[in-house]
């Protein structure tokens, strides 16, 4: 009673009161906090929430706005007349205010530089757009958020410049080799990606992977601006356990030189001013991405430089996917996960991903959000390497949705996806007008090779791998290439073709492509032969598996998919880093050149 006659008393007394007020007497409230490096959390969450809904007219309030934008991101605040100042350790910035309310000027001052005007940061005051400030604020203040004493901060931001102007020479370079007709090529087949280069009030920045059919119909321009569709990186300084050699000048010769293979050459790093420091350059990932445990390993290779597993959660990949996605549903890892994806004509596919199988430990991933490295040679290679995972990602992320449910869905067709190998994947259905199943391999040998293998058709056509393999690159959605092929199997069956070749026991025994655990079974009473116990995958992992409870059913008169009889690759062996650049990274790790 007491308590509520107080809160009854407070109404009284403040209810006649303006916002401006209220406002004020929470700011003199937290200034005189107890301890100022711990301020009161409900007065600041009351200021917060106060500075939402309180209209910024004035110049005191726009003051007021800015100094907490300050210090939440661990920024120094300074007012004078008419101007703020938000200062961090090399670099601060200054907005000018007009008595009248409203901005006149931002500007954005590195260290030892003049200020220079912003119009970025212009435009989102202007506009209240306190929210984007603050976030883009935050970017600038991790641009220069560099480790170490001053003398230390000095030497990495001057390191950080030199790899910057480097990334730049080979940008240039690439784009005058090579002729993009559109920003989506440059940003996913470009050395570089597409470099936007730093300025005072924004950090570099790497575009390097989008996909092609999220901006299909949208201008160059327009896919520039979609900074959500867009898989970038910002190239910034970090600490590091061990020390590392650092340029502290250009190390691409002078004039700018290619060599037999048409890529920038290096000058050793003996030969150019450098820095051993206990720091490393960083690709800042926007957003982070789950990367499984072999591509983790290849970075190290390329780059020399170990990934800390400090806070690493390692999950099974299609769980990370979900929770990036709009699928919120909780699932523990053995748990399989059905989702529902609905397409065009009304159709609807369901997708199984059973937990057992994305449970083993070459299929699970952690989520990563920067990656180290030494030397500018190191980044194509580390581009075509998160290309790479992001395609694995975007095909298998077109299974799932916001419609996950259990079993017994009422849907047309039915699939499911399992792993194969780090790069491959199967996805089992049921064959249109047939009791046994298919099954269509997909292979992501790198980010621009898609390779797809059908097996379990009787009435096999030569060209329909090549023609789901075209599919499946073009629009980068399992569902959507399901379901071509299935209507392809479906004209099929009503005119068959002729046999392409003969089924025979030698052939069946010695392919070692085909997805595991399938099975060719002899109809009318013939013997059993194996089509695929693939030696590409263990015992424990999982090709089709023991829920698809159909065989793939031919008889020994009809047709077989070609054999494929390549030698096998262990999947989870350790394997030489892919991407651009290759000829500069040796098995250790190192720069090729004597670096």
């Amino acid at each position: 009673m007491k308590a509520k006659s107080i809160i009854s008393d407070l109404h009284l007394k403040f209810a006649e009161k303006p916002w401006n007020e209220t406002f004020q007497l929470v700011r003199r409230c937290m200034d005189k906090s107890r301890d100022e490096s711990k301020p009161c959390e409900p007065l600041v969450r009351s200021l917060e929430r106060l500075q939402e809904v309180f209209c910024v007219s004035s110049m005191s309030t726009i003051k007021s706005r800015l100094e907490t934008i300050a210090k939440q991101q661990r920024m120094g605040f300074h007012i004078t007349e008419a101007t703020c100042y938000l200062t961090a350790d090399l670099f601060y910035l200054e907005v000018v205010l007009p008595p009248c309310g409203g901005v006149m000027e931002v500007k954005v001052a590195p260290h030892g530089g003049s200020p220079v005007p912003s119009e970025s940061f212009l435009q989102l005051l202007r506009s209240q757009n306190f929210t984007e400030f603050a976030v883009k604020l935050e970017g600038l203040y991790n641009q220069y958020n560099i480790p170490g004493d001053n003398e230390a901060k000095l030497k990495l931001l001057a390191s950080l410049q030199y790899l910057g102007k480097d990334l730049q020479k080979m940008s240039d370079l690439q784009r005058a080799q090579n002729d993009f007709s559109t920003a989506v090529e440059m940003i996913n087949h470009g050395w570089t990606g597409c470099l936007i280069a730093g300025k005072e009030d924004c950090p570099l920045t790497i575009q390097f992977y989008i996909n092609p059919n999220d901006d299909v119909k949208m201008s160059d321009q327009q896919v520039m601006e979609t900074e959500r569709a867009i898989h970038s990186a910002q190239v910034t300084v970090g600490n590091s356990e061990v020390t590392h050699m650092l340029q502290m000048a250009s190390v691409i010769t002078q004039p700018a030189q290619l060599d037999s293979q048409g890529f920038p050459e290096f000058l050793p790093l003996s030969n150019v001013p450098c820095e051993t420091v206990p720091a490393v350059f960083l690709l800042k990932l926007q957003p982070a991405i789950p990367m499984l445990p072999s591509f983790v390993h290849r970075i190290t290779h390329i780059t020399d430089v170990a990934i800390p597993d400090v806070g690493l959660q390692w999950a099974p990949l299609p769980k990370l996917l979900m929770r990036r996605s709009s699928a919120n549903t909780q699932l523990s890892d053995e748990q399989d996960a059905i989702f529902r994806v609905y397409l065009p004509a009304a159709v609807t596919h369901s997708y199984a991903l059973p937990g057992a199988a994305w449970s083993e430990p070459p299929h699970r991933a952690a989520v990563i959000d920067s990656i180290p490295f030494t030397h500018p040679a190191h980044v194509p290679a580390l581009l075509e390497l998160l290309r790479h995972q992001c395609i694995i990602n975007t095909l298998l992320g077109s299974c799932l949705s916001s419609q996950c449910e259990g079993t017994g869905l009422v849907c047309d067709l039915h699939f499911e996806v399992l792993p194969e190998s780090e790069s491959r994947f199967s996805v089992t259905f049921q064959r249109p007008g047939a009791d046994s199943l298919a099954v269509l391999l997909v292979n992501v040998s790198d980010p621009h090779h898609i390779a797809c293998t059908l097996y379990g058709v009787e009435t096999w056509d030569p060209s329909l791998d090549r023609y789901m393999s075209d599919i499946v690159k073009r629009c980068l959605s399992i569902p959507v290439t399901l379901s071509t092929l299935h209507n392809k199997l479906r004209d099929l069956t009503s005119t068959p073709l002729p046999p392409a070749c003969p089924a025979t026991t030698e052939t069946a025994e010695n392919d070692h492509s085909a997805p595991s655990n399938a099975a060719v079974t002899g109809t009318s009473g013939a013997s059993s032969v194996p089509v695929s116990q693939s030696a590409t995958v263990p015992e424990h992992s999982f090709g089709v598996s023991g829920s698809a409870c159909y065989a793939v059913s031919v008889s020994k008169s009809e047709s077989c998919p070609e054999i494929n009889t390549t030698p096998a690759i262990n999947p989870f062996s350790y394997t030489a880093p892919v991407g651009a650049f290759p000829q500069w990274v040796t098995s250790n790790g190192q720069l090729s050149n004597p670096i």
